[in-house]
């Protein structure tokens, strides 16, 4: 790992030219089962319900598993990895660019999900991404977010699936602050898994935030 503090060095661009270069091997390792916690999600929603996907990636599994129901809107900042979503989940409605960027209607969306993609923001930027969702979600609208355990200054790592990808996250706490400061009210914090299916990768646990807006 790396410090990710140099002035020179574009990071946003730094991830979507890392998830271009590993889109293959990325989506051939992700699980094709979403997480239960996604199912407690849906249960909650109306057939037809309208869902914003942060980070979709390729679609699968999350994208997939909402689009069965629910009318989704998925935004990722990967080309490769959106051309892999449309031919995936072809019924999905899929936004490229950066989440920060991204002009969306307010009061909107019934629920916002996002999985292992907030940690590939800058972290300076994480109070108004979640401020900007409370503007997006309808009275009532759900948020399931994964987080971080830990305070973490931003950093690059060389070896994600032969690609440097970079990182950035606060602590649970501090999320939970944040979350709650912008209009939520907390309902469950769970934790997820690492959500490769592949028994090479270390095993990891991130934790996973569901909340509803105020």
């Amino acid at each position: 790992m790396k410090p990710a503090n140099d002035p020179k060095v574009d990071y946003k661009d730094l991830v979507r030219k890392g998830y271009n270069d590993c889109a293959a091997a990325y989506d051939q390792a992700r699980e094709r089962e979403a997480a239960p916690q996604l199912l407690n999600l849906m249960d909650r929603l109306e057939e037809g319900s309208r869902v914003l996907d942060i980070g979709c990636g390729a679609g699968i599994p999350v994208t997939q598993a909402l689009a069965r129901w629910f009318k989704v809107t998925g935004v990722d900042i990967s080309e490769e990895m959106l051309k892999r979503a449309h031919a995936n989940v072809p019924e999905a409605r899929f936004i490229l660019g950066d989440i920060m960027a991204v002009e969306l209607p307010l009061l909107y969306f019934d629920a916002v999900v996002s999985f292992y993609a907030v940690f590939n923001i800058p972290r300076e930027e994480h109070p108004e991404l979640f401020r900007r969702i409370h503007k997006w979600l309808k009275p009532g609208g759900y948020l399931l977010a994964s987080v971080a355990w830990n305070n973490e200054a931003a950093y690059t790592q060389d070896d994600f699936f032969g690609v440097t990808m970079y990182w950035s996250n606060y602590s649970l706490a501090e999320y939970k602050e944040i979350i709650t400061s912008s209009g939520f009210s907390l309902l469950e914090t769970s934790i997820l898994g690492h959500g490769y299916d592949r028994t090479d990768v270390k095993v990891e646990r991130h934790p996973l935030i569901f909340a509803r807006k105020i």
